[in-house]
């Protein structure tokens, strides 16, 4: 079988797609939880040996385990990228156990993205095997990638192209664009003293945070797609003391670099009201933002080929961040949201419509023979 041979032969593998998805959310991944994510990667891998006739490489960085295929001619081919990490604890299966049932697949990370990886494994194995590709799986993209980002980087500046295996947007759309998200901790120290007997002595870590609350919220600009908001806010230690120290977790999404480093600089650049008190700012951007031009030459070809399958395909800029971010800010064509379709990421409605897997995983298999002619164009 042929990968041209189109969405009808796809669709005489989803039973098998389907029963390698069940052994994929049945080993439960959660990001922090290195034991769990290392039996996964050995799951995957014997999956993978399986339908790819090899094994991959894996990779353990600070104790979390990567997975690595490398396939076909060497030279500048196409990265696949996606992760096996999850954001459920281990025993959620025990609830909300692996089901089809009504059309919809359910169980913990079974959108995101245990289907993209099952998507990827079956479009490799009808893949012309000179076609050069790398399958890059890793196993902390959940919590920001802090092991893998270089791991990432290095494979995205060696490839023409990079195609994600992250869920599509809640309508289907190829994601063309993510927002650059960038995270902070401002910190206040104040000085204790007594609110009954001599608050004027104190140093009010209270009042000082809660004026920075107002100055990083009136940082977002509703035009320019840029949202500041802040997140979790600790103060205190006691009802009848002027508190002495605070905090402030601050979550900022731009849709452009430039963007992310204006809000960046203004937050680096607060200082307190009250000129006894002291602060200070960690953090900064996590991932740059995929822009619209990063995703434009693959989208084009996107459209193209599921034109050929008799298929549609429409784009669509989303706010999360992803892996994809990473890829597309060392310079590489990058489209995301390649992996299924479904809803509810990260809760427990979580599915994937099983009717969706066999024409997205022909997609896919259709631009990773495409992509080496005319990507970049």
């Amino acid at each position: 079988m042929s990968a041209r041979a189109g969405v009808s032969g796809f669709a005489t593998r989803l039973p098998a797609m389907l029963d390698d998805l069940a052994l994929l959310v049945a080993a439960e991944s959660p990001s922090a939880d290195h034991h769990a994510v290392a039996h996964s990667a050995r799951v995957i891998a014997d999956v993978g040996r399986r339908l790819l006739g090899s094994d991959p490489e894996i990779l353990t960085i600070d104790g979390c385990a990567h997975l690595r295929w490398r396939r076909g001619r060497p030279g500048r081919g196409i990265l696949v990228l996606g992760h096996h990490d999850t954001v459920f604890p281990v025993g959620t299966i025990e609830r909300r156990p692996y089901s089809v049932e009504a059309g919809v697949v359910r169980g913990p990370g079974c959108l995101d993205m245990k289907a993209g990886l099952v998507m990827a494994l079956h479009a490799l194995a009808l893949t012309d095997p000179d076609v050069g590709v790398t399958l890059l799986v890793t196993g902390d993209e959940e919590i920001g990638s802090p092991t893998s980002r270089a791991l990432v980087e290095d494979e995205a500046r060696a490839s023409a192209a990079c195609l994600v295996l992250e869920a599509a947007a809640d309508d289907g759309s190829l994601k063309i664009a993510r927002k650059g998200v960038s995270m902070y901790e401002i910190a206040v120290t104040g000085r204790a003293a007594h609110a009954g007997l001599d608050p004027e002595r104190g140093v009010n870590a209270t009042t000082e945070i809660a004026h920075q609350v107002g100055v990083v919220a009136g940082l977002a600009d509703p035009g320019e797609g840029t949202t500041v908001t802040p997140t979790v806010l600790r103060s205190g230690t006691s009802a009848n003391t002027v508190p002495d120290q605070a905090s402030l977790r601050v979550d900022v999404r731009c849709r452009t670099r430039k963007e992310q480093e204006r809000v960046h600089q203004s937050i680096n650049a607060l200082r307190p009201q009250d000129r006894e008190a002291e602060l200070r700012v960690v953090g900064g951007p996590n991932r740059p933002p995929l822009e619209d031009a990063a995703s434009a030459c693959l989208f084009r070809l996107a459209e193209a080929e599921a034109t050929a399958l008799g298929l549609s395909v429409s784009g669509a800029a989303v706010g999360g961040g992803s892996d994809g971010n990473l890829a597309a800010g060392v310079g590489t064509p990058t489209l995301d949201g390649l992996g299924a379709v479904g809803a509810g990421p990260h809760t427990t409605d979580e599915y994937v419509v099983v009717d969706e897997l066999a024409p997205r995983t022909a997609l896919l298999a259709a631009l990773l023979h495409a992509i080496p002619v005319q990507a970049g164009g």
